[in-house]
């Protein structure tokens, strides 16, 4: 490639990240992407073999280059280290609150059993509620939604028939409390599974969303990168290193990602085979 042809590369790679930054701005939108592409435009001169790789392979396929940038772009805004650790807390978080919904709607429901005993067996009655129509009419008191179409048909149906055809308030904390027990967790998307497996955090799970973020958007998913584009070990830890500003002692190089890559081909056979 000659110079003119690089500088071809890089200027065109600039172009669509400054429209991009340009169009955020306007609608006051994305700013956790603008600042990646502050840090890309800022360290042009280590990109400029990347460009050249991005520039050459995707040119030709409008509008890929600019369907690449865009994803390298959301994964560092959105799926950086810092904001994977924070998926991995809020998926610790969830099983704890899930554990904690089980073991108390579980005493919740007892206490419901006992109390509806008590108003059977003993000579008192505490006045609270008893049917579960009521409590869903009571809780949804400021839905207008509900008012308007709903409550009237509830409060036929519950006319129609009487208690023993409803399930206890206690039958009812119980079934909420296997669900949350036997609540199996799962990732919404793709960029979270891959980011998120490893039991260890690291660099390394923000490699695997943006490999995951660039298979999304491939042709075999109907998106706009070629079938066979790959970019090569040294590009990729170009465009890392700068889109998530990793300084001098924190740098990665060709040879990391392509140990990378090497593990997760060999975890991915590992997991096809019977």
């Amino acid at each position: 490639m000659t110079m003119t042809q690089a500088v071809d590369a890089s200027q065109a790679c600039e172009a669509i990240l400054r429209e991009g930054i340009s169009y955020n701005v306007e609608h006051e939108i994305l700013p956790s992407e603008n600042a990646v592409a502050n840090r890309l435009l800022s360290r042009a001169s280590e990109l400029a073999g990347a460009y050249q790789e991005l520039h050459a392979k995707l040119d030709s396929h409008p509008p890929a280059l600019k369907v690449f940038l865009d994803l390298l772009l959301s994964t560092a805004a959105f799926w950086n280290p810092e904001s994977i650790a924070e998926a991995r807390a809020g998926r610790a978080r969830l099983a704890e609150v899930n554990r904690q919904i089980a073991s108390k709607a579980e005493d919740l429901a007892e206490l419901l059993d006992e109390r509806s005993e008590l108003h059977n067996q003993s000579a008192f009655w505490s006045n609270t509620q008893y049917h579960v129509c009521q409590v869903i009419e009571t809780a949804a008191h400021d839905n207008h939604l509900f008012d308007y179409y709903v409550r009237d048909e509830l409060r036929a149906l519950r006319g129609r028939f009487d208690l023993k055809y409803w399930p206890t308030l206690g039958a009812f904390l119980s079934v909420l409390a296997r669900d949350a027990d036997d609540a199996e967790m799962e990732a919404t998307d793709p960029l979270t599974v891959a980011a998120t497996t490893a039991k260890r955090a690291s660099l390394a799970d923000f490699f695997k969303a943006l490999f995951a973020a660039i298979e999304e958007n491939s042709a075999r998913h109907h998106g706009f990168l070629p079938t066979k584009f790959k970019i090569t070990d040294e590009t990729l830890a170009s465009l890392v290193n700068c889109a998530l500003g990793l300084g001098p002692d924190d740098l990665v190089d060709g040879a990391y990602v392509k140990r990378l890559r090497q593990r997760e081909r060999q975890r991915r056979s590992t997991e096809r085979a019977p």
